[in-house]
C-alpha cells in the first residue's frame, strides 16, 4: 500500500535560496538542476523519528503561500524537490473572503485556540489584550507561530495563517478600518466586522449575520472579522468603541461560552459558511 504523503512546511525564501544554489551548481558543472534542501534538526526528527521515513521515501513540501511540491528524502538531514520550483504540483490562490480572528488572550487555553483556529481556516489571528484580559505567564507569539505552522502541516493547508503580535482593542479597530479604506471596495464588498457578545440588545445571531451575505462572488466581503472577548467579558467602554466603529454585534447561541470555546464556535460557523458559499 502506498505511503501517505505527509507535508513539511518550508518558507518561500528558504526554497528560493535552495533553488538559486541548485541553479548555480548546474550552470557551473553542466549538470541537471536538482533542488536539495538541508533539513533542520526538528524537520529531520519529524521525518525520521515521528514518521519513520527513510532515504527514498516521498513526502510533500508546502511553502505556506499556496504552493506544493513532491519531495524525496535523501538522508536524515537532506531532501530534494521532485519538480522545479517554478512548476509546483498545486498552486492555490489565497482564500476569499479572508477569515480574521481577534481573540482575547486567555490564561490557559490560548495555544489550543491557535491550533484549532488554524484547523478551522483562520487566515489571520490577532491576539487581543483587553481591559479584562488575565494572562498567566509570558505572552509567547513565537510559540504560537510554531503551533500554527504545525497545525497547517497537519490539516494540509497550503496557506500559512499570520499570527500577529499581541495588540490592544483600539489597534484592532483601527486596523480593520484601515483595511476597509485600503481595499477601495464598494459597500457590498467591504469587510464584514462581527463582534461576539451576549450583552447588546441589538445583536443578531451569527447565522443571521452570515445569511445576509450575497452569493454573488463579485460582492463577497473582502474579509470576515470576528472579535471574541476575554474570560471576564467585554468592558462597557469596549462595547461602545466597537459599536461606534461599525462592528455588528452577534451572539453565538443560547448559552454563555468560555472565551476559547466562543472562538472555536464562531470560526466553525464562519468557515462552514465560507466553504458552502465561496468554496474555500
Amino acid at each position: 500500500m502506498a505511503r501517505e504523503q505527509r507535508r513539511l512546511l518550508i518558507a518561500p525564501a528558504r526554497l528560493a535560496a535552495a533553488a538559486a544554489a541548485a541553479a548555480s551548481a548546474a550552470s557551473g558543472g553542466g549538470r541537471q538542476e536538482v533542488i536539495e534542501l538541508c533539513l533542520s534538526a526538528a524537520e529531520s526528527r519529524y521525518l525520521t523519528r515521528v514518521l519513520r521515513y527513510g532515504p527514498g521515501d516521498g513526502f510533500s513540501v508546502v511553502d505556506g503561500a499556496g504552493r506544493l511540491w513532491a519531495a524525496q528524502l535523501l538522508a536524515a538531514d537532506r531532501a530534494r524537490l521532485v519538480q522545479p520550483l517554478a512548476e509546483p504540483l498545486q498552486h492555490q490562490p489565497p482564500p476569499r473572503p479572508r477569515l480574521v480572528l481577534a481573540a482575547a488572550v486567555v490564561k490557559r487555553d490560548f495555544e489550543v485556540v491557535v491550533r484549532m483556529a488554524v484547523e478551522l481556516g483562520v487566515d489571520q489571528l490577532l491576539p487581543l489584550l483587553c481591559e479584562r484580559t488575565a494572562v498567566q505567564g509570558q505572552l509567547r507569539p513565537e510559540r504560537w507561530r510554531s503551533i500554527a505552522a504545525e497545525a497547517a502541516e497537519q490539516c494540509e493547508r497550503l496557506w500559512l495563517p499570520e499570527i500577529a503580535e499581541p495588540c490592544t482593542l483600539p489597534a484592532v479597530l483601527e486596523q480593520a478600518r484601515e483595511a476597509n479604506a485600503a481595499s477601495g471596495a464598494a459597500d457590498g464588498a467591504a469587510s464584514l466586522l462581527l463582534w461576539a457578545t451576549t450583552r447588546r440588545a441589538d445583536r443578531l445571531s451569527l447565522v443571521d449575520a452570515l445569511s445576509r451575505q450575497t452569493r454573488q462572488p463579485s460582492q463577497w466581503p473582502e474579509a470576515i472579522w470576528l472579535a471574541c472577548g476575554p474570560e471576564g467579558g467585554w468592558a462597557d467602554g469596549e462595547e461602545t468603541e466597537a459599536r461606534l466603529a461599525g462592528w455588528t454585534a452577534v451572539d453565538l447561541g443560547p448559552r454563555i461560552l468560555r472565551s476559547s470555546t466562543a472562538c472555536v464556535a464562531g470560526l466553525s460557523a464562519i468557515s462552514s459558511w465560507r466553504g458552502g458559499v465561496c468554496g474555500c
